[in-house]
């Protein structure tokens, strides 16, 4: 066969996967996907101690979950492990772990792996802001960005996912933000990570398709800023398309996502206009919309 008919039967065979991919996304949009069953499932959330982390705790204590907490804070991972108990949960686990270092990330993943067993849902979680311009901010708190918010996936997917693979089951989920997807004024090094974990999210997902692992589902959550203290002071210029977030609210969205393994999840839903507008290369007027919005 030449050339020319196997690119042309290449393109084909793309443009009918691209058209099915479209009609499923349409049809799981008008017919949501049931909701799974994670009774049973050891949940490992990062950045458990507060915030965003907990109340994802919570959800899940209610669901009947294994939960393993993950958080820097002993105070406030132990209470969280009280209120997950308080709650319902099955069994909770409590750790403290800087998800910063490498070496202390392995270390506490193999003792997890020892005393509760092989983890079945990543949730990476953990974060931190600087909020400071980028000649502001000191070289160390910009190192601290990228090792918390981007390179602990690398380190916990190296430790957690061998064993999904092996299993045929897990679930890998990134808390991203929608300063991964458009870059935001004074939040620099922050988008830079966000940006980070997001492309490699996508391309672990791609990564496991590729090699057939339809067993380990990825899901990928970038919320405009929540009102959970990390962002305490940011404002909007625009609530009625991008409001400041509701803790309950974002929690209960990334949960639905997660049962229903939902590969995306926006929130509100106008960024996923911005999106639009962006992979049109009108990245430039996305951006300074957004900028003019926060």
């Amino acid at each position: 066969m030449s050339s020319s008919l196997q690119s042309t039967k290449k393109f084909l065979v793309f443009l009918g996967k691209s058209l099915y991919t479209v009609l499923e996304a349409l049809v799981s949009t008008i017919i949501p996907k049931p909701r799974k069953n994670v009774a049973g499932e050891i949940v490992l959330i990062t950045g458990a101690g507060s915030g965003l982390g907990r109340l994802l705790a919570l959800q899940f204590a209610h669901l009947g979950s294994v939960l393993v907490l993950w958080d820097v804070s002993k105070e406030g991972n132990e209470e969280t492990c009280k209120l997950a108990q308080e709650a319902g949960a099955r069994r909770v686990h409590a750790y403290i772990c800087d998800c910063s270092q490498k070496e202390e990330v392995y270390r506490v993943a193999d003792q997890v792996k020892k005393e509760v067993g092989d983890v079945s849902i990543l949730i990476n979680n953990a974060g931190i802001v600087t909020g400071r311009k980028f000649l502001d901010c000191p070289d160390e708190l910009m190192e601290k960005s990228f090792d918390v918010n981007f390179k602990a996936h690398l380190w916990t997917y190296k430790a957690f996912l061998p064993a999904m693979i092996a299993n045929n089951h897990g679930h890998l989920v990134c808390i991203s933000s929608s300063a991964g997807l458009i870059g935001v004024n004074g939040l620099a090094d922050y988008c830079a990570s966000k940006f980070a974990a997001l492309g490699f999210a996508e391309s672990m997902f791609v990564e496991t398709f590729a090699q057939k692992q339809r067993g380990v589902k990825t899901t990928i959550v970038c919320p405009f800023f929540i009102k959970t203290g990390m962002f305490e002071g940011c404002t909007t210029g625009c609530p009625s398309l991008l409001p400041i977030l509701e803790p309950e609210y974002a929690v209960r969205k990334i949960i639905d996502a997660i049962l229903r393994e939902k590969l995306y999840l926006y929130m509100p839903k106008f960024l996923y206009f911005l999106v639009f507008l962006k992979r049109l290369h009108l990245a430039q007027e996305g951006s300074i919309r957004l900028a003019e919005a926060v």
